[in-house]
């Protein structure tokens, strides 16, 4: 499916080791801030949770655990919905970055796909994520450029501001 050039890249909450920065430098982590936005997504989750539903614009979907952890399977699920947006988000960011590296025509033909692995953490309660991107068509110069530039791909590996509320 993927060709010898795809390549894995692997994010997680738990670092072992220092970060380091798309030239393999260590860098200094920065939690991720926004002087302005520029368009702000909206979902609504109702009903059961993981059983429930969830709605943004015009998607609406009916949410069920997967098999593997109790349920039906017969929805879809927090994790599927977070490995299609990284997949997407990480398209677009190799095809943002491919002019400036004269490779329009390969990031043209990209294939993305992300995976999003629910499991028990090792160093703390409750669930953990890690993620794993695959990439055929593209070179590694490409690879981490787009890495370096997707916004999900930053977030994860250097941390964003959440904001918790009542209404």
């Amino acid at each position: 499916m993927y060709s010898p050039a795809a390549r894995t890249l692997f994010a997680s909450a738990v670092r072992t080791s220092k970060p380091r920065n798309a030239f393999g430098n260590i860098s200094v982590r920065t939690v991720v801030t926004l002087k302005d936005v520029k368009y702000t997504a909206t979902a609504t989750a109702s009903g059961g949770g993981r059983n429930g539903h969830v709605e943004a614009g015009n998607l609406k979907l009916n949410l069920a655990l997967p098999k593997e952890l109790g349920g039906n399977g017969k929805g879809e699920n927090p994790e599927q919905l977070f490995a299609a947006g990284y997949s997407a988000c990480f398209l677009g960011a190799l095809q943002a970055v491919a002019g400036k590296l004269g490779k329009q025509e390969m990031a043209k033909n990209a294939v993305v796909t992300a995976q999003v692995h629910i499991g028990t953490p090792t160093n703390q309660p409750g669930f953990g994520l890690s993620v794993d991107i695959k990439v055929a068509g593209i070179d590694e110069e490409l690879l981490q450029a787009g890495h370096a530039f997707c916004p999900y791909s930053r977030a994860l590996g250097q941390g964003v501001v959440v904001s918790v509320s009542t209404t």
